[in-house]
């Protein structure tokens, strides 16, 4: 067989839309056969870069002697789970006389096809066709559109040097630090990268910040007014001769004092009154990143378990598009989906059946833009229906989210009146502003949706109606009063508002070059500002972060850790600042070739290999201050396994193996020792019992073991403190209940 043209799409999904656009296709094994054209896929990256034992089996012990380490040129090697596909792949190439890549259009879109083409060293035609919308008008329109591949090379290029950039340089300096860490006691990962290291460092700078704040005092003025029967309060309108901060705040009691003594009591005449109609647009669809924010804030769910769950509804159910999207907008070919859409939602969620009916297909909101897509449109809700109650409870909160932002772009904008008023008392100048709905709009489907900020109102903004006054209209100021208040310091990072952060981290590096590059490199997609990582990696990196130790969590908020502050202080400005981002991305522009990719590695094994060096000559890398042991004084090391609750081991696992509970990155207070009870035996051998605790999944669970355990395995169930035993002591034929193994407790 003979294949005229070989679609090879970066997911199954983009695959079926080209099957579509092609006008149909029978369904093989691996691809879609579609009259002389097949349309095959990939599961992403198929391939990925070898690691150093792959070179040479030595590199798999970690040894400083052996780095730095780099292979030019590197090798890829098929992924583990891919390789029945990518087998599928190579033998529609034999067959095939053209190829056409359908990667998303974007540089690891590219890439993901292009090293596919280059393992099978591909010499056939290469064209490329960019598809953002899965809409059947917008693929029919790329597919008339084919391009030469070649145009492309330069985002290859540029993904490519990142890739094995990014390996090369945590590879290096993660082993560098940890095995230099390792000989002075520590136990654990010292990991090192381009992404992670910054986001560390966000943490830590904030957390220094907050905890080295010098708390100072200003002072504010307000004065309660009766204008026109109404009652309402002013803010004090500082003057230029003021002793003010730098956010115009007075600072000198004594003048605080004698304004609020001045204008109580005397006449108000209003200076100026102005009535302005305004309105706000819905918020856009979701994002990854706005949906982890969101989920975190309203929920406590954590990034990676949102990507999870996400991945579940696309997948699994199909309920939603493409869960990893960076794009807050839809093409506007999707406008046409809209009917069958909110039906479908409709049906899946009859909560939402009331509001869809209020709603207007008809109107097209600004997320409707084709100009604003990037490789993928906005995370929305598909034509797909499921019953809601098989989902799990995350499951459906995480759909109703979705749901909810893509019903609200059929509501029409919130509209309201703001009046903002100046008014004279004596010399002094006080305003005051109020805003009164109109037309609630949108805003009637988050009502009840509690600090969210496309919310969020100005605290000054006053709840009253003062569009009923005018310029020269008089009251009086009842009384006014200064308030001393406390500066704050900066807040610590919750998850939310460090997720938040990693759109816009621009603003933290020193040096304004490298600051515009970072913010140049983000100019295409919408929602991102001078960012770091991407919407597939952030939480997993986030992840690793608490998984070493580096950083832990306080209630809502996140902190670092003493060995995430003292790996900080080890590190250069360059690695813990998002200033190697810029520099990469800076270079990655003029990268046009393969060749041009192995100069920007060269250039950077030679950062790589100096960072190296200075670490094997430096005399340590000093981590988190020795805590002793409270049984042998020998130091305590944090152990941290992925998956499971951090804890503190003695260093001398032979002879103590005393262990803490981990407390905020810190040990905690040893668990009470479990008493024997006197009151209690245990029917089988005579033993006292102890109360101890269990878990069934995440439940939590009390019961009662023997004493004499692991001799004796006899437990009770718990009932209000005490052992249900149905049996005397003296009975031969006792019977228990039983509940799980004791080797359960935590």
């Amino acid at each position: 067989m003979t294949i005229r043209r070989l679609f090879i799409a970066e997911k199954p999904d983009l695959a079926k839309a080209i099957r579509d656009g092609l006008g149909g296709g029978k369904s093989q094994d691996g691809y879609f056969q579609c009259g002389p054209d097949a349309v095959t896929w990939c599961f992403g990256h198929m391939l990925q870069l070898c690691d150093p034992e792959d070179y040479d089996p030595k590199y798999k012990k970690w040894n400083m002697a052996d780095l730095p380490f780099s292979h030019v040129p590197w090798k890829k090697k098929v992924a583990s789970d891919k390789k029945d596909q990518v087998k599928k792949i190579m033998a529609l190439l034999k067959q095939a006389r053209e190829v056409v890549h359908a990667g998303d259009p974007d540089d690891e879109g590219q890439l993901l096809i292009d090293e596919l083409l280059e393992f099978a060293k591909c010499t056939l035609p290469v064209k490329r066709v960019l598809i953002n919308d899965n809409n059947l008008k917008v693929v029919q329109k790329a597919l008339a559109n084919l391009r030469d591949n070649q145009e492309f090379a330069p985002l290859s290029a540029a993904a490519e040097a990142r890739s094995v950039g990014d390996q090369l340089y945590g590879y290096n300096l993660t082993r560098a630090y940890t095995l230099k860490a390792q000989n002075q006691g520590h136990q654990g990962v010292l990991s090192v990268g381009r992404v992670q290291t910054p986001i560390l460092g966000l943490v830590v700078r904030r957390c220094r910040l907050n905890a080295s704040h010098q708390k100072s005092f200003y002072y504010s003025v307000t004065g309660d007014f009766d204008i026109q029967g109404l009652n309402f309060n002013g803010r004090y309108l500082v003057k230029d001769t003021d002793m003010v901060d730098e956010k115009k705040r007075l600072l000198d009691e004594a003048q605080a004092k004698q304004i609020a003594q001045d204008a109580t009591g005397h006449t108000a005449i209003l200076a100026s009154v102005k009535t302005e109609a305004k309105q706000t647009p819905p918020p856009l669809p979701y994002n990854l990143l706005k949906l982890q924010t969101d989920a975190s804030r309203k929920f406590g769910l954590k990034p990676d378990q949102v990507k999870s769950i996400t991945q579940t509804l696309r997948e699994k159910y199909k309920l939603i598009t493409y869960n990893r999207s960076d794009c807050e907008y839809l093409s506007d070919e999707q406008h046409g989906d809209v009917p069958g859409v909110l039906t479908a939602i409709g049906q899946t969620a009859p909560i939402f059946a009331n509001l869809i009916g209020k709603s207007n297909p008809g109107i097209k909101s600004r997320a409707f833009n084709s100009a604003k897509v990037s490789a993928h449109h906005a995370i929305i809700p598909t034509e797909a229906t499921a019953d809601l109650t098989k989902l799990t409870d995350a499951e459906q909160k995480i759909y109703l989210l979705i749901a909810r932002a893509y019903i609200a772009q059929f509501f029409p904008n919130y509209c309201y009146d703001r009046t903002d008023i100046l008014i004279n008392v004596g010399k002094h100048q006080f305003t005051a502003s109020a805003e009164v709905p109109t037309r609630m709009g949108w805003k009637a489907l988050y009502k009840n949706d509690q600090d969210n900020e496309d919310l969020a109102q100005d605290e000054h903004i006053l709840a009253c109606d003062l569009r009923i006054l005018k310029q020269h209209d008089q009251g009086k100021c009842i009384k006014a009063s200064a308030e001393k208040k406390e500066t704050k310091p900066p807040a610590l990072y919750t998850m939310a508002t460090l997720l938040s952060d990693l759109t816009r981290v621009a603003k933290y590096v020193k040096d304004e070059r490298l600051r515009k590059t970072l913010i140049e490199k983000d100019k295409h997609k919408q929602g991102e500002h001078g960012g770091i990582g991407t919407p597939a990696t952030r939480d997993s990196i986030i992840k690793t972060l608490f998984d070493r130790g580096f950083l832990a969590e306080q209630g809502k908020s996140i902190v670092s850790t003493p060995i995430g502050e003292k790996l900080y202080d080890a590190l250069p400005d360059q690695a813990k600042y998002p200033d190697m981002t810029a520099i990469w991305h800076e270079q990655q522009k003029a990268l046009k070739t393969k060749q041009d990719v192995v100069g920007f590695v060269q250039n950077l094994m030679g950062y790589i290999g100096r960072e190296v060096e200075s670490i094997k000559q430096s005399g340590s890398v000093k981590l988190a201050d020795s805590v002793p042991c409270p049984k042998c004084t020998k130091p305590m090391n944090r152990i941290a396994i992925p998956g499971k609750q951090a804890f503190w081991g003695c260093s001398d696992r032979e002879g103590c193996k005393t262990t803490l509970p981990d407390a905020g990155g810190k040990p905690g207070q040893p668990k009470p020792k479990a008493t024997v009870s006197a009151q209690f035996k245990c029917q089988a051998c005579g033993n006292g019992l102890i109360r101890r605790t269990g878990k069934k999944g995440k439940k939590a669970y009390a019961f009662w073991g023997c004493s004499g355990y692991p001799a004796c395995k006899q437990s009770y169930e718990d009932k209000l403190g005490k052992p249900v035993i149905t049996v005397t002591p003296d009975d031969k034929n006792f019977s228990y209940n039983p509940v799980p193994d004791p080797t359960h407790l935590v």
